[in-house]
């Protein structure tokens, strides 16, 4: 049955609303969505960075945390947060769908090494075109979903050839540990944890297939009415991913017990897949989010087709 944005959060939302309404604020506060996959949005909230940035305005900060990207965007359209971290290249497109009014901000350049489809090492399966038939574990529209319908068309296999089963990535992860799954299509920090701590294969990451690229984004209205906020907030993740890259170890210290007290090594090969590249969003680089848009339209796993251009962009 093709994803319906509101479907998919009716439930999600529904233990998140009582938490947003209960800590709503007047207009000098910015209020932040977040997941914990948010690395660099997590950093600037350890470390207290934007508080201290917007102090001088008088403007205070709260923060929202969400257990995936489309509540989020759910929760951003419908005015329970300002700002967006990132969210992965297909979960805009889904908002769209469902038309919601959205203006890209900010985005991180490609990372197609971040995210693959992996296998138990003693798996009979050894290509892409030997997952026919089998159960894959991928988080429903998450950009491991469009990684997998991408890897499977170049497979000459069609969505339908295989059987999903829809999990978070805790879910996945389980799944996978204990064989009830024939592969899983999961992104870091998952990838890095389980192919330390399982015997696994890779069968393709997202080279040539998805470059991964994560936006950040605010509702229209926003952006319009507060374009000094995206600009300091743009700067500040700027900064923060140019510190993760040249202080790995340091970040991992920070970021291994916000992310499930990983390892300082297993966090620090999660990020050595990530650029952290914060870039302005440019029209004509849109493109892939034609294709993402296109790909699930024509799999029947989304309501209607999708422009990808039709949103707003800020420019810092």
């Amino acid at each position: 049955m093709p994803l319906t944005f509101r479907k998919i959060f009716a439930t999600a939302l529904c233990g998140l609303a009582l938490s947003l309404a209960s800590t709503a604020q007047a207009d000098e506060t910015v209020r932040i969505g977040y997941q914990k996959s948010s690395t660099l949005m997590t950093l600037l909230k350890s470390r207290g960075t934007l508080e201290q940035a917007f102090k001088e305005q008088g403007i205070e900060v709260s923060w929202h945390e969400f257990p995936s990207g489309l509540p989020l965007l759910e929760a951003l359209n419908t005015g329970n947060v300002d700002i967006s971290a990132d969210v992965a290249d297909t979960v805009p497109i889904f908002a769209q769908a469902a038309q919601a009014r959205l203006t890209y901000f900010a985005q991180e350049s490609p990372s197609p090494a971040a995210q693959a489809i992996v296998v138990r090492s003693d798996s009979p399966i050894h290509q892409l075109a030997d997952l026919k038939g089998k159960t894959v574990a991928v988080t429903k529209a998450a950009g491991t979903h469009y990684l997998l319908i991408a890897a499977l068309a170049k497979a000459g296999l069609k969505f339908t050839d295989i059987q999903p089963a829809y999990l978070t990535p805790a879910d996945g992860r389980a799944a996978f540990e204990n064989n009830k799954v024939d592969a899983w299509v999961t992104w870091e920090p998952y990838l890095s944890s389980v192919e330390r701590q399982l015997p696994t294969r890779a069968l393709a990451d997202g080279a040539g297939l998805a470059s991964y690229k994560r936006y950040y984004l605010t509702a229209t209205d926003y952006a319009k009415a507060h374009p000094q906020v995206l600009k300091l907030v743009f700067a500040q993740l700027q900064q923060a991913g140019q510190w993760v890259k040249a202080n790995p170890a340091d970040a991992a210290r920070v970021l291994g017990p916000l992310w499930g007290n990983l390892d300082s090594t297993t966090v620090q090969a999660a990020n050595d897949h990530r650029t952290y590249q914060v870039q302005p969003v440019m029209a004509d680089g849109l493109s892939e989010q034609q294709k993402i848009a296109d790909a699930f339209f024509a799999a029947g796993l989304l309501p209607k087709a999708v422009d990808a251009r039709d949103v707003g962009i800020w420019a810092p």
